[in-house]
């Protein structure tokens, strides 16, 4: 069976590189014939984190690239596209697979419908708000990170929905086993559009009275607390390592729209790691997290603060922590746990069309 995956990204773009492109070899594995073409590539999204300006020319020469290369969908059983064909663009191609019958699964770990329904804009809101709604709606089949997108799909009249979360693969992640550092190091993995929310608790470092390092990978830049901040740049043949030298992970967010479509991999990675965490009670967060098992929810500053407090107070919990942390990723957060579903699903729409 011959399977078109449509991304957004290359490899370096964490949606891409974990809700599909590590299920790749698992697939040929059972005998799928896999193709990829992705809208994006590295330099478009090195230029996107090191915020230079991306012109206008370069990223309709991508369209038209994706364009020129629908014409050869027909020779595929499936086709699976990560969240939208073009962005910002009306659904216009999507509709026409309808037409023509080429069978589409459309696949989701964030909220961009928000993008458009939600847009500051008025015309965008005007002509996009809808979007994606018709995208799911006219697909053969629907996949969701977590249960807030699940629930926009089934209103969009989306027929055959399921909730795969973002999982990891254990077996690249050790576990954590030096619980006393000389410092403890607090931790947070993202990129520079997410570094926003670690912000959010600028406040609630500078009232810790203890001693300890801030660790960030992947953010670009700091949050403006010099004196204990150390920024790592992130290499997905390091994260791991990266994330092995903290003591608390740590996953903040805002309570509104977007947020609550984002699915969780900070924390399971940091769970993988056998690390404890603390987290917003926001969005897949809720999901995943086991408040008083596996690390604590921590909405206002002072519950942030108290949560710190605990676990650094506590080395003996922090370890216990870890371990409840990682049994739950192994039991539900890990491609060999989803494996399964996501196989079998794929399998069941190529099989209908037939």
């Amino acid at each position: 069976m011959k399977v078109l995956f449509l991304n957004r990204y290359t490899r370096l773009g964490a949606s891409s590189r974990l809700r599909s492109y590590q299920y790749f070899p698992i697939l040929q594995s059972r005998e799928f014939e896999v193709t990829c073409q992705s809208l994006f590539d590295d330099k478009y999204l090195i230029d996107l984190y090191s915020r230079k300006r991306i012109s206008g020319m370069r990223i309709a020469s991508l369209y038209f690239k994706r364009f020129f290369f629908l014409f050869t969908v027909f020779k595929y059983d499936l086709v699976i596209i990560e969240k939208e064909l073009f962005p910002y663009c009306p659904a216009l191609v999507e509709r026409l697979f309808r037409l023509l019958n080429v069978r589409y699964v459309v696949e989701y770990d964030d909220a961009i419908f928000h993008n458009y329904d939600n847009n500051k804009r008025w015309i965008i809101r005007l002509f996009l708000k809808n979007k994606i709604d018709v995208v799911m709606k006219f697909s053969s089949g629907t996949i969701v990170g977590n249960t807030y997108l699940r629930d926009r799909a089934l209103k969009a009249g989306a027929g055959n929905v399921v909730v795969i979360p973002t999982v990891i693969d254990l077996k690249r992640y050790k576990c954590k086993s030096n619980f006393n550092n000389s410092k403890l190091v607090i931790g947070w993995i993202g990129s520079p559009s997410t570094l926003k929310y670690l912000h959010l608790l600028t406040n609630v470092f500078k009232k810790l009275d203890a001693d300890f390092e801030l660790h960030i990978v992947g953010g670009g830049s700091g949050i403006g607390l010099p004196e204990i901040e150390k920024i790592i740049k992130w290499d997905e043949r390091t994260e791991v390592d990266s994330i092995l030298q903290f003591d608390i992970g740590i996953m903040p967010l805002l309570d509104d729209k977007w947020e609550r479509g984002k699915c969780a991999y900070k924390l399971i990675q940091y769970m993988a790691c056998g690390i404890p965490v603390i987290g917003s009670p926001v969005g897949a967060n809720v999901d995943v997290i086991r408040d008083g098992k596996c690390g604590f929810f921590a909405q206002s500053d002072e519950e942030w603060v108290q949560s710190f407090e605990i676990l650094i107070n506590d080395c003996r919990l922090r370890r216990e922590f870890g371990f409840n942390g990682r049994a739950i990723v192994a039991d539900n957060y890990t491609v060999k746990a989803v494996t399964e579903t996501y196989i079998n699903f794929i399998s069941d729409v190529i099989l209908r069309s037939k």
